[in-house]
């Protein structure tokens, strides 16, 4: 195992749980700093991994973790955001605005947020890496047979959003770059065990990613092997997308 982020400190939003926690425990062995904000879990973390509570919908509470960050020191934490949730199979003509701005809340609202948070921290240190985890949904596919219209367009929006912070921010040391996700291996995605067939069926190696394989992808993004990548999105998805 390489160290090759020794001396980094690296904010996971969702770190307590899914792909999150497994980028965690990898950062964690590579030598960062690994600060883990979630709602939940948190008492369950890898030891190592320090826990901070937020709210990704809400602007105070985002405000405010990353404040508490760098209150406790002062150099400079990249970021990666790794929350998410998906609506239940929900037909788009019967989706209440709750269920669509609950979806979109954490998805690209929190998305905005985090980046703005903590960006705003990195451009005034002088540079930093930002990897956002977006969803081959966004933007690769459609999801089928399941309808998730919230969540294919919120990972689009994290796509879009990911290019213009790019585009806005890379001139001023600030990577942003995106891993978006076939299916993968996690707790969300067991809640669907019914339609796990077609989904490796459809999925040219067969089967789903693991979260080591997608967190592998953002720690490229994150480190010095990737310092040319820039409004770069990293395709992670079996294939699933080519059928």
């Amino acid at each position: 195992m390489t160290q090759r982020f020794t001396g980094r400190r690296i904010a996971v939003t969702g770190g307590a749980g899914g792909i999150g926690l497994s980028l965690c425990a990898a950062l964690l062995a590579e030598g960062a700093r690994v600060h883990a904000l979630d709602r939940r879990g948190l008492d369950d973390l890898p030891e190592g991994v320090e826990g901070t509570e937020v709210d990704l919908t809400s602007e105070a509470s985002v405000r405010a973790a990353v404040s508490s960050l760098y209150a406790q020191d002062d150099a400079p934490v990249d970021l990666v955001t790794c929350a998410g949730v998906v609506e239940d199979d929900v037909a788009a003509e019967e989706m209440s605005v709750e269920q669509f701005d609950l979806v979109v809340g954490v998805n690209l609202r929190g998305v905005f947020l985090s980046c703005r948070e903590f960006g705003s921290r990195l451009l005034a240190r002088g540079g930093g890496a930002i990897v956002n985890v977006a969803s081959m949904s966004g933007n690769a596919v459609v999801n089928a047979p399941q309808r998730q219209s919230a969540y294919n367009t919120s990972k689009a929006g994290v796509s879009a959003l990911t290019r213009s912070l790019a585009v806005e921010w890379g001139p001023r040391g600030v990577r942003v770059n995106a891993v978006s996700p076939g299916y993968v291996d996690t707790p969300l995605n067991s809640l669907k065990a019914h339609m796990h067939e077609q989904w490796r069926r459809e999925t040219v190696l067969g089967r789903f990613a693991t979260p080591q394989e997608v967190a592998g992808a953002v720690q490229y993004l994150l480190s010095d092997e990737a310092a040319y990548c820039c409004g770069t999105e990293l395709l992670v998805d079996g294939g699933f997308s080519l059928r």
